[in-house]
């Protein structure tokens, strides 16, 4: 989805980001949902990717595709993938704290990203790219802990996805919300294109989300 080398990769990107009418439909309540709500913020290379990953995970309530961690206003997916703006594709994830952990959130984030990359992510590389876990200072302990427990699975000095300050989320245009979702087969196309699996098993192997 991003502005890549390839032309093939290119052309895939420009037919998949597309405008598009369709809205995200909701997402029904589960029988045991607590009615609370937290809310965590991941940034994991291409959004559509984390967006999909934390839309799978039972407590999981919503989460939606954005930008964070930059200094320009309402900004649009164009400007921050121009560069300049400071920001990083992200994805904000309301979740039921009764169902699911925040430390449980971040545990699963680090398997579903190569957090040996400072450059961006499989085939989506750049500044806006890159990953973090954005942590509000009540979430920073559990954040902290568990980045220590899984870089010291890869090897402290491997491992570069930093916990930042948490930062002000600006959603991005609603064709970007539920991509994985509402555009399968574009999506897995991508998907398989940045060979995102076989990635993701060499660094953690059989753990891999």
């Amino acid at each position: 989805m991003s502005r890549r080398s390839l032309s093939s990769l290119a052309l895939l990107a420009l037919a998949a980001c597309s405008p598009q009418s369709a809205e995200s439909a909701p997402k029904a309540p589960a029988a045991d949902d607590s009615g609370r709500r937290e809310v965590a913020v991941f940034a994991g290379g291409c959004f559509w990717s984390v967006e999909a990953n934390f839309e799978r995970i039972p407590g999981v309530v919503t989460a939606v595709s954005g930008f964070a961690g930059g200094s320009t206003a309402e900004p649009s997916y164009e400007q921050v993938v121009r560069g300049g703006t400071g920001h990083v594709e992200a994805v904000q994830v309301t979740f039921d704290p009764a169902r699911i952990t925040y430390r449980q959130l971040v545990d699963r984030f680090w398997l579903t990203i190569d957090p040996t990359d400072p450059d961006g992510q499989f085939c989506d590389q750049g500044p806006s790219y890159t990953t973090a876990v954005f942590a509000s200072a009540a979430q920073k302990p559990a954040a902290e802990a568990s980045r220590r427990a899984a870089a010291a699975r890869l090897g402290a000095a491997r491992f570069v996805t930093p916990v930042r300050d948490s930062a002000r989320f600006w959603p991005a245009e609603a064709y970007h919300q539920d991509f994985a979702r509402r555009n399968p087969a574009r999506y897995g196309g991508y998907s398989r294109f940045c060979r995102r699996a076989e990635r993701l098993r060499a660094v953690w192997g059989d753990a891999a989300a």
